[in-house]
């Protein structure tokens, strides 16, 4: 379905890649996905799947369409993943798309959920809409990997997120328990947390740290799934984690084998996983090869009775892993570690 695309073409997809943005943290186990409508070389609507139970993209950017005075007869509609062909929370997309009388639709992503997996795109053909495929798909991968990976593989990507001081070191324990990263710094930790379906803790973290694991310091409609990896029931009643109206799962020896757990979680629709906890526990997802994604945290901070997180190069790369990028997040240089 491949084709050579013009530059107009591009700009229409990569805006619509771009308004899918709008839905990130909030319509998960959906993907992210935006659409724009085009008629005579001009955008006429836009669309976003925006919250669950809401309108998919292809049915926002028509309804935006007639309240604008806009008739969508005729037009192309760009679309960032192959429309759905099922009743789901909402009717089929491409009942929308035929009823709104499109001419063309072009789509950056397939569907490879077994509910669609190509049968979108048939529906259209066979009621006659000319459909291509491929428009900046490489790009919408990106944007709906944990989608696509769930897809594949049934169980979460697994993001992890470490910091460490300027020697390596994950806690001092010559203090109390404390954070050493950067107030900014901490924005964008929750700004990622704030993406992920569940995050993951090894007992020792909530023993010596008692975090909350929620997302506070952005913006939300929704919270985390916690999960402690428990194996001899040594979490205490008060920890925070278990006196909160959020939900907790304690995962006792039953799931020593992360893959096991894994596949859990997957089963409940998790489709990215931010591990946040210690040496041991990180340790036993790299050496397992499960780690897709590691945001290493470097600060400029000195432990005085430091905790060594056994973390470098040599180690991320034996698992698979490459470094990708560099970012500053306030005080902290972040570098990202991904698994291609």
């Amino acid at each position: 379905m491949g084709s050579l695309w013009t530059a107009d073409e591009k700009g229409f997809m990569q805006r619509a890649l771009e308004v899918a943005e709008r839905g990130r943290g909030k319509v998960s186990p959906n993907p992210l996905v935006g659409c724009v409508l085009v008629k005579d070389g001009d955008v006429i609507a836009e669309g976003w799947h925006d919250h669950l139970g809401g309108l998919h993209a292809e049915q926002m950017a028509i309804h935006d369409a007639e309240s604008n005075g806009h008739s969508s007869n005729g037009a192309v509609a760009y679309v960032t993943l192959e429309p759905c062909n099922h009743f789901g929370r909402t009717p089929p997309c491409t009942e929308a798309l035929m009823w709104a009388g499109v001419k063309e639709v072009i789509v950056a992503h397939y569907d490879p959920n077994p509910t669609v997996r190509g049968k979108g795109i048939q529906v259209l053909q066979d009621a006659g809409i000319h459909v291509r495929q491929g428009l900046l798909e490489a790009e919408a991968a990106i944007q709906m990997r944990p989608f696509l990976h769930w897809c594949q593989h049934r169980h979460p990507l697994v993001t992890v997120k470490m910091a460490v001081d300027a020697h390596g070191s994950v806690d001092d324990r010559s203090l109390e328990a404390q954070r050493f990263t950067s107030e900014v710094c901490l924005d964008h930790v929750h700004a990622l947390r704030k993406e992920c379906d569940a995050v993951l803790v090894g007992v020792e973290t909530v023993v010596r740290d008692n975090p909350q694991l929620t997302v506070r310091r952005v913006e939300t409609e929704r919270q985390p799934l916690r999960v402690i990896i428990d194996p001899n029931q040594r979490t205490p009643e008060d920890a925070l984690l278990l006196n909160d109206e959020h939900q907790t799962l304690v995962m006792g020896k039953e799931f020593n084998s992360l893959p096991a757990l894994l596949n859990l979680l997957g089963d409940q629709d998790i489709q990215r996983l931010m591990v946040e906890g210690g040496p041991t526990t990180i340790g036993n997802f790299l050496d397992q090869g499960l780690v897709d994604e590691f945001y290493l945290i470097h600060s400029k901070v000195t432990h005085q009775q430091p905790v060594a997180s056994n973390i470098d190069a040599e180690r991320l790369s034996s698992a698979g892993l490459s470094h990708t990028a560099t970012e500053k997040w306030g005080d902290e240089t972040v570098h990202l570690w991904t698994r291609h």
